[in-house]
């Protein structure tokens, strides 16, 4: 991923100086887990994803407000939305063969 954020822009995020994500990246100091936490949030990313080679996929902010309200229901209800969603993609996925 590449957002093409300078180390002031990722600074001016995260509320951290710039200078400092210089030697984060230049593996010279290590951050916190209250420090990675605020890279990960301002760069709408996770944790894992900051330490992993992982692929990362940004979420829109309707997608992460529609998992958001999902999150607060009750178990069942969680349960049945999965599920319908689950079938639905499944559908998709065939179709699209």
């Amino acid at each position: 991923m590449n957002l093409k954020l300078s180390q002031a822009d990722v600074g001016k995020l995260s509320g951290i100086n710039g200078d400092i994500i210089g030697k984060y990246e230049r593996d010279e100091m290590k951050p916190s887990i209250d420090t990675a936490r605020k890279l990960a949030d301002a760069l709408r990313v996770s944790l894992d994803y900051l330490v992993s080679d992982g692929e990362l996929k940004i979420l829109d902010k309707k997608t992460l407000k529609r998992l958001e309200d999902i999150d607060k229901l009750p178990d069942e209800d969680k349960n049945n939305i999965f599920y319908t969603l689950d079938n639905l993609i499944k559908a998709a996925k065939l179709k699209a063969i």
